[in-house]
């Protein structure tokens, strides 16, 4: 038990519907997929510059810590994570809808790696649906016209050998 005051201790799970955790998913699965995206997106010429510029280089430890709670509310049920992140993202301005492909791209990527693959594709499926949600939530605040809009194309991996 928590009061009020504290978070849910790690590894404490709450009652969900829709899913089983797949075994093998746990915290240090989550953490680990965590640190390696952040790690790899922050060098990465096409989002690394936002999240640099966004996220001051001694606010990282946290922002990792951040991000891991949501991941392991969202797929381990914890409910960690109880923040409003998209006031955030709508606080960038240059964010747009190749920056969303490559955050999932990177993702995808970091999942199929670090992951056996039941437990990527969980990973990538609530990304995919994360990074929609938050394009449309955007273009939407920004008055543009979301009714034509449909979920994003898969960019092309970044770790692939070009096309000819």
């Amino acid at each position: 038990m928590t009061d009020d005051n504290s978070r849910p201790p790690v590894g404490t799970r709450h009652e969900r519907v829709g899913w089983e955790t797949p075994a093998g998913l746990d915290e240090a699965m989550v953490r680990a997929v965590v640190e390696q995206f952040y790690a790899d997106a922050r060098r990465d010429p096409v989002i690394g510059p936002v999240f640099n510029r966004v996220i001051a280089p001694e606010a990282w430890p946290r922002h990792i810590d951040t991000i891991t709670d949501f991941w392991s509310s969202m797929l381990l049920g914890t409910g960690r994570y109880a923040g409003r992140p998209m006031p955030k993202h709508m606080a960038i301005p240059e964010l747009s809808d190749a920056h969303f492909m490559r955050w999932l791209a990177l993702f995808r990527r970091t999942a199929e790696v670090l992951c056996p693959p039941d437990i990527a594709v969980l990973f990538i499926e609530r990304s995919e649906r994360i990074g929609n949600s938050f394009r449309m939530n955007i273009a939407m605040r920004r008055g543009e016209d979301i009714s034509r809009m449909g979920p994003l194309d898969r960019e092309t991996p970044v770790w692939a050998p070009p096309k000819e």
